[in-house]
């Protein structure tokens, strides 16, 4: 992918799935609400892992990743107390990462159904 043909909103959104994807984080889903007006974002990325260990780490290596690779510092996160949900706000695009049960409890697809949503598969 040429970096000149890619807005810094989809730089952001592809490293931070690549950062996921290294700790292994599962069932990655965006949720693309540019058209939805009163959304808290434009995008959300999604995914989760087994433990609220690896839900940390999985946060862990997005904010290091994003910093060391493209320079760009998340604007706040929040969750790392319990780590069954994280959140880490990089303005346009706020990232969920959730223990399993979290996230089916929380369903965010369901409550932003309107979105387009891409689900990413995972690697292995």
């Amino acid at each position: 992918m040429n970096i000149e043909t890619i807005t810094k909103s989809e730089l952001i959104t592809n490293n931070i799935i690549e950062a996921i994807q290294d700790r292994k984080g599962k069932k990655i889903t965006l949720l693309d609400m540019t058209a939805i007006e009163t959304a808290p974002a434009h995008t959300f990325v999604i995914c989760e892992g087994n433990t609220p260990v690896q839900v940390a780490a999985i946060a862990d290596n997005i904010r290091e990743h994003l910093l060391e690779e493209i320079k760009v510092k998340p604007y706040n996160y929040d969750g790392y107390r319990a780590a069954e949900w994280i959140v880490i706000d990089y303005g346009d695009i706020l990232v969920h990462v959730f223990t399993r049960e979290m996230r089916y409890h929380y369903n965010l697809e369901e409550l932003w159904s309107d979105a387009v949503i891409t689900d990413i598969p995972d690697l292995d």
